[in-house]
């Protein structure tokens, strides 16, 4: 990936370098060979982590190497100007880095995984929208989206970019003043750490344009619901499933959680890819300590393709129409 996509050009200050990947050792190779074996057949449904997107260059919040962080609940945004005054400053600064963020071969793993038949659907805690990208079609976005902003009077959404020139004309100069100051660090989430008070107390929040509410990015705030129509939706996934794949994510939060633990009672194997202890290892079938995205791309090319109907379906939506039509014809 050249620099200026990974916005070092573009915004001024340096992205977090993407991690390289991991080496599947011999011992995780015979874990997988296990987990290939008992997946085989069976369409799955994909629950993925904020573990998954730490090879492009964004940080978690709870794997190994992460710096701990305190985020910014629902609670404390709605209530306090300085607050929200505090967090779109920051955030100006961290969806300039996250918008240059490009899938890594986990996403594209899933991807392909989906257009083999292999997936119910993918349901992802992350609000990067990297598994769009990479090409993912049925996918639950649990957490929200990073991209859109939604005014919480009159519940319009606008697009994060059509914001970012907003707050451009607002805050003129305040992204170089940023990079000048040496006291910025990427944080989850579209956020950033800021270290100069001066810099953050001069940002001018921007209303919204329709009512001059209250504008909130349209993802999940810690101390906030997830939606109903989105849980509602990834149950659906999980229910139409043999098995549930669990990838880069600790499942702390009950959020998601709640899948594995609904997947385990209706007696459905559970299959968590993580580095480090999650919430969810006592339902797990089997856990495996490795890389998220070289053991996905590991099992989208192992596993055999699913036989079912609906398997076939799924595969149909991603291949050209005149293909599909030789296949009927044929």
């Amino acid at each position: 990936m050249d620099q200026q996509r990974r916005g070092i050009g573009l915004t001024g200050f340096a992205s977090l370098p993407a991690a390289g990947p991991a080496t599947l050792l011999p011992e995780d190779l015979k874990v997988l060979e296990q987990v290939r074996a008992l997946l085989a057949g069976k369409r799955l449904a994909l629950l993925t982590g904020a573990g998954l997107s730490t090879d492009s260059g964004i940080p978690d919040y709870r794997g190994p190497d992460s710096v701990p962080r305190s985020p910014m609940t629902y609670q404390e945004f709605v209530r306090d100007a300085a607050n929200r005054q505090r967090y779109w400053a920051r955030n100006h600064i961290g969806w300039s880095h996250l918008r240059h963020a490009d899938p890594n071969q986990g996403h594209r793993a899933a991807a392909e995984m989906e257009r083999r038949g292999l997936l119910t659907g993918l349901i992802t805690q992350n609000v990067d929208r990297l598994h769009e990208d990479a090409g993912s079609l049925n996918v639950v976005d649990l957490h929200g989206r990073y991209d859109q902003v939604v005014c919480l009077d009159c519940r319009r959404t606008y697009t994060r970019r059509l914001l970012a020139g907003v707050l451009e004309e607002l805050n003129p100069g305040f992204l170089a003043r940023a990079t000048e100051s040496g006291l910025v660090e990427m944080a989850p989430d579209a956020d950033a750490t800021v270290d100069d008070l001066a810099l953050i107390s001069s940002f001018v929040v921007a209303a919204c344009p329709a009512c001059g509410g209250m504008l909130k990015p349209d993802f999940v705030y810690f101390g906030e619901n997830v939606p109903k129509d989105r849980v509602e939706a990834a149950y659906a996934i999980v229910d139409d499933a043999a098995a549930l794949l669990v990838a880069g994510s600790s499942l702390t939060v009950m959020s998601g959680l709640r899948f594995v633990r609904h997947a385990a009672k209706d007696g459905k194997p559970v299959v968590i890819i993580n580095r480090g202890e999650t919430r969810g290892d006592l339902h797990a079938t089997v856990k495996l300590h490795t890389g998220v995205s070289e053991a996905l791309t590991w099992l989208a090319a192992e596993l055999p393709e699913s036989l079912t109907r609906a398997g076939r379906m799924r595969r149909l939506a991603f291949l050209p129409a005149r293909q599909v039509e030789f296949m009927f014809v044929g």
